[in-house]
């Protein structure tokens, strides 16, 4: 299999990051591409909080409603809390 295919760079906006070290050697990385107004997405403080949702959903601590009024209900009993 070839480097391109073998790195996703055969794929249609497929992006190579290049560091030039100390001793001169240049470094090739793939790379992905995210549109800037996605890039929020992609920021530690949001990933971890993504984690922690996925973390809840595996541990089964979620609350389904049957309605919109049923939802509001929980958050006020939430809030009296």
């Amino acid at each position: 299999m070839g480097l391109r295919k073998r790195y996703h760079l055969d794929r249609p906006g497929a992006q190579v990051e290049i560091t030039e070290r100390e001793d001169g050697v240049l470094e090739l990385r793939p790379t992905l591409a995210v549109p800037v107004a996605e890039a929020w997405f992609w920021e530690e403080r949001w990933q971890a909080g993504e984690r922690e949702v996925d973390a809840h959903v595996a541990a089964g601590a979620t609350t389904q409603h049957e309605t919109v009024d049923d939802f509001v209900a929980h958050l006020d009993a939430l809030d009296d809390e």
